[in-house]
C-alpha cells in the first residue's frame, strides 16, 4: 500500500479565509433580529421603510387613477378619503421622517466619526422594534376599520365626527415617536462622546452636523406631537373637553400643537438630505466644500428657526392679523439658512472637476427640486397669496417638491453613494443614471401641473372636480406613472448588484471621509484600530496638489 505525497509546488493553494465583515460574522434570522451592530440595524430599517414606501405609494396610485376623470368613478368618496389618509400617514410618519436618520445615519455616523458603534446599541435595536410595532399597529388600524381624517388628524373631526379607527392609529404614531426619540438621543450622545482622536467639531462631516441638528428636533418636537395625539385619544375615550368645542374645548389649540411639531418635522425630513448632498457634491466635484462653517451653522439655524414658523399653516384658521404678520416674516427668515446651503453647493461646483455619476445626478436633482419647492414656499408665506391658494393643489405641489422631490432625491443620492460601502458591491452605472433622470423628469411632470391646478382654485382632498381641470390632472397622473417606473428601477438593480455586482473595494469614489478608510463591507467593529484624524473631511485640494507636477 503506497501513499502519494505531492510536491509543495503541486499542492493546491489554501483557500483564502473571507475577511470577517458585518454580514458574514453570523448567519441566521435570529442573529439579525437580536443584533446590536448599528450596520445590521440600518439594514433592518432599510427593509422596513422600503416596504412602507411602496404601501404609501400604492395608495396614492389609486388616488391618481381616480382623478383621471372629473367624476372620480374608480372609488367611492369614502374610500378616496381613506386612501389619501393611508398615503399621508404612512409616507410622513413611517418613511419621510425616519428614512435618512435610521438607514443612512445608523449605518454611517459611527463610521464617519471613527467609532465602533452607537453609544447605546440595545436602545438602537429597541428603536427598530418600536418602529416595527408602530408601523404594524397603524397599518392594522387603518386597514381593519379605516381612517379618513388625513395625516393631520384635525379636530373636531378626528375627536368627534369620524367613526373610524382614529384612536388605535394615533397610538401607533405615538409609539413611532418613542422610536424617533431613542434614535435622536443615541445620535447626540454618540457624536458627543465617541468621536475619534483629533476629530474636533470643525472637522466633522456636514452629514454628521445635520443628523446632530435633526436629533435635537426629535427630542424637542416629538413629545409635543405625542401629547397632542394622546389628548385626542383621551377626548375620544373619556369625552373630556380639550379640542372639541361641544365639550368646551378649542380646536385651534390642536392645530398649534400639531404644527409646532409638524413644521420642525419638515426639517427632520430635509436636513439629513442636505447633509447627504453636502457629502456627495464635494466628492464628485473634487473640491473642498465652500464655506464649511456657514454650511454647518446653517443646519442649526434651520433647526432653530423651524420652531418659530408653525402658525404659517394657520393663516386662514382665525389667528390675529398681527400674529399672521409675525409668522409671515419669520417664514421668510427661515429661507436664509436654506439659501446659504444652496449658494455654497453652487460655489463648490464652480470650477470643480465634476463627474456625473449616479449619486451626483441625484444630488443635483435634490438641489433643483428643493430650490423650486423653497421658492414656492415664499408664495405661501405671503398673507395675500396664501389666502388664495391655501388648501389647494398649490400646497400639495409645494410640499411634494420639498419633501418627496427634495428629500427622496437626497436619500437616493446617499443610498447610491454609500451602497458600495454597505454591500461591498457596485451597481449598474447606466441603469442608475437612467433612474435618476426618469425620477427627475417624472417628478416635474407630476407636480408642475398641480401648481397650475392650485393657482386656478382646485381644492385638495376632493373626490371630484370640475371638467376644465381634467387636462392638468391627466398630465399629473401620467407623470406619476413615469415617476413610479423611476422608483422601481433602483429596487431591481440594487437587488442584482447585491448578488452579482462587481466587488467595490474600500473606496470606489476616492472620497476622503473616515468611512472610506475601512473595508467594504465594514468589519463588525468598523475599524481594526481607532483612527486618528489630522485634517478636515473634504481635503480634495490636497489630492489635486499631489497630482500637479
Amino acid at each position: 500500500m503506497s501513499t502519494l505525497i505531492a510536491e509543495p509546488s503541486q499542492l493546491p493553494a489554501p483557500a483564502e479565509e473571507p475577511r470577517p465583515n458585518y454580514p458574514n460574522v453570523a448567519y441566521g434570522l435570529i442573529s439579525w433580529l437580536l443584533t446590536r451592530d448599528h450596520k445590521r440595524i440600518a439594514i433592518l430599517y432599510l427593509l422596513t421603510v422600503t416596504a412602507m414606501f411602496f404601501i404609501g405609494g400604492g395608495a396614492v396610485t389609486i388616488v391618481r387613477l381616480n382623478l383621471m376623470t372629473p367624476e372620480g368613478g374608480l372609488v367611492e368618496a369614502d374610500t378616496y378619503n381613506r386612501l389619501f389618509t393611508i398615503h399621508g400617514v404612512i409616507m410622513v410618519f413611517f418613511f419621510l421622517v425616519p428614512v435618512v436618520p435610521t438607514v443612512l445615519g445608523n449605518f454611517c455616523i459611527p463610521l464617519m466619526i471613527g467609532a465602533k458603534d452607537l453609544a447605546f446599541p440595545r436602545i438602537n435595536l429597541a428603536s427598530w422594534y418600536l418602529f416595527v410595532v408602530a408601523a404594524g399597529w397603524t397599518l392594522y388600524a387603518i386597514l381593519a376599520d379605516g381612517l379618513d381624517t388625513g395625516w393631520t388628524f384635525y379636530t373636531p373631526y378626528s375627536s368627534q365626527s369620524t367613526h373610524y379607527n382614529v384612536a388605535p392609529a394615533l397610538v401607533g404614531i405615538v409609539i413611532s415617536g418613542f422610536s424617533s426619540i431613542f434614535t435622536g438621543l443615541n445620535f447626540i450622545v454618540t457624536i458627543h462622546r465617541l468621536r475619534a482622536p483629533g476629530l474636533t467639531w470643525w472637522r466633522l462631516p456636514i452629514f454628521v452636523w445635520t443628523i446632530y441638528a435633526t436629533s435635537f428636533i426629535f427630542l424637542l418636537a416629538v413629545p409635543v406631537l405625542a401629547m397632542a395625539l394622546i389628548l385626542v385619544i383621551l377626548e375620544r375615550l373619556l369625552r373630556i373637553g380639550v379640542f372639541d368645542p361641544a365639550l368646551g374645548g378649542d380646536p385651534l389649540l390642536f392645530q398649534h400643537l400639531f404644527w409646532f411639531y409638524s413644521h420642525p418635522a419638515v426639517y427632520i425630513m430635509i436636513l439629513p438630505g442636505m447633509g447627504v448632498v453636502s457629502e456627495v457634491i464635494p466628492c464628485f466635484a473634487r473640491k473642498q466644500i465652500f464655506g464649511y462653517t456657514f454650511v454647518a451653522l446653517a443646519s442649526f439655524g434651520i433647526a432653530c428657526l423651524g420652531f418659530l414658523v408653525w402658525a404659517h399653516h394657520m393663516f386662514v384658521a382665525g389667528i390675529s392679523v398681527y400674529s399672521a404678520m409675525i409668522f409671515s416674516s419669520l417664514s421668510y427668515l427661515v429661507a436664509v439658512p436654506s439659501a446659504i446651503k444652496v449658494f455654497n453647493w453652487t460655489a463648490t461646483l464652480y470650477k470643480g472637476s465634476i463627474s456625473f455619476q449616479a449619486p451626483m445626478l441625484f444630488a443635483l436633482g435634490f438641489v433643483c427640486l428643493f430650490t423650486a419647492g423653497g421658492l414656492t414656499g415664499l408664495f405661501l408665506a405671503a398673507l395675500g397669496m396664501d389666502m388664495h391658494v391655501h388648501d389647494t393643489y398649490f400646497v400639495i405641489a409645494h410640499f411634494h417638491f420639498i419633501m418627496v422631490g427634495g428629500m427622496v432625491m437626497g436619500y437616493m443620492s446617499g443610498l447610491h453613494y454609500w451602497w458600495p460601502k454597505i454591500t461591498g458591491r457596485l451597481y449598474s452605472e447606466w441603469w442608475s443614471k437612467l433612474a435618476a433622470i426618469i425620477i427627475f423628469v417624472g417628478f416635474f411632470l407630476t407636480f408642475l401641473p398641480q401648481f397650475v391646478l392650485g393657482y386656478n382654485g382646485m381644492p385638495r382632498r376632493y373626490h371630484r372636480y370640475v371638467p376644465e381641470f381634467q387636462v392638468w390632472n391627466v398630465l399629473s397622473s401620467a407623470g406619476a406613472s413615469i415617476l413610479g417606473v423611476g422608483y422601481l428601477l433602483p429596487l431591481f438593480y440594487f437587488l442584482y448588484s447585491f448578488w452579482f455586482g462587481p466587488k467595490a473595494g474600500p473606496n470606489p469614489w476616492q472620497a476622503t471621509g473616515l468611512e472610506w478608510q475601512t473595508p467594504s463591507p465594514p468589519p463588525p467593529e468598523n475599524f481594526d484600530r481607532t483612527p486618528v484624524v489630522v485634517r478636515g473631511p473634504y481635503e480634495y485640494h490636497l489630492e489635486k496638489a499631489q497630482n500637479e507636477p
